[in-house]
């Protein structure tokens, strides 16, 4: 499977908009709570562990494009 690389600023976005959503399910997980729905909160918390997943997915990204930055910084000097 390849992989497009993505930019620097491409990988924040996505970061925030991954970060946006968990307030969706925060606000999904609430409701579950009142409303005492199994079924919902089980649905809640799945959601959040995707959005706990995809915020460590992009963080690594970011990190990896600052190793290659500062290894591609030496090799040019």
């Amino acid at each position: 499977m390849s992989k497009k690389p993505k930019s620097k600023a491409g990988t924040y976005l996505s970061l925030g908009t991954t970060l946006f959503g968990a307030v969706s399910v925060i606000k999904q997980l609430r409701a579950a709570r009142t409303e005492q729905d199994k079924l919902q909160l089980a649905d809640a918390v799945v959601s959040a562990a995707a959005i706990v997943t995809g915020v460590a997915l992009l963080a690594r990204e970011l990190r990896r494009m600052g190793q290659e930055r500062d290894t591609t910084e030496v090799l040019a000097d």
